[in-house]
């Protein structure tokens, strides 16, 4: 189970998180809301090992984490298709096909990043995390380039891939129908 333990990170001496603990369920959505800058990205960091927190434990870390950060960080020498393959392995094609089906995506499959709007990026780079198959999926605001009907698909897509596995979303949205909700910042 992933345990947070009073965890504190701070930058240049502003300090983001203050003695944070939560313990997280196996499988589900977990959405963390809150203003701006208040430490849900930082979070997510800290869980990924990309920040080091000044002080406390994160344990129970899955060996495979799937990171859909905020920008798309697309491979912008391979196409949709290959961005989807880059992660995939030897199941690559016809995965990576089913992947871009189910976001909506098969016919942009050809297309490289710089042809495609931001939140076909967007759409990609959650495939892309959710095709790489980790029990733990940490997702940095996936839907903010997204209208809010292709944001409910996008909702209703990880509420099925997430009966196996747990994804702690950031939001600034109304947080996705059944996930549970952890304030951040007040």
């Amino acid at each position: 189970m992933l345990t947070i333990q009073h965890l504190t990170k701070s930058f240049n001496g502003i300090q983001v998180l203050q003695d944070f603990s939560c313990s997280f369920p196996e499988t589900g959505i977990v959405s963390l809301v809150g203003p701006s800058g208040c430490g849900k990205t930082t979070l997510l960091r800290c869980i990924a090992g990309l920040e080091h927190p000044d002080s406390g434990i994160v344990s129970g870390i899955p060996e495979r984490i799937a990171y859909c950060f905020q920008e798309d960080r697309l491979l912008p020498w391979r196409t949709a298709l290959g961005n989807l393959e880059a992660v995939l392995g030897k199941r690559a094609r016809r995965e990576a096909l089913r992947w871009l089906s189910l976001v909506g995506l098969e016919e942009a499959q050809r297309k490289y990043p710089g042809e495609l709007s931001g939140g076909m990026r967007s759409r990609v780079a959650f495939a892309r995390a959710l095709a790489f198959d980790a029990p733990l999926l940490l997702l940095d605001e996936p839907f903010h380039a997204l209208d809010s009907g292709t944001r409910a698909q996008m909702e209703h897509l990880l509420e099925q891939e997430t009966k196996n596995r747990l994804a702690l979303l950031v939001t600034h949205h109304t947080p996705p129908e059944g996930s549970r909700i952890i304030q951040m910042g007040l």
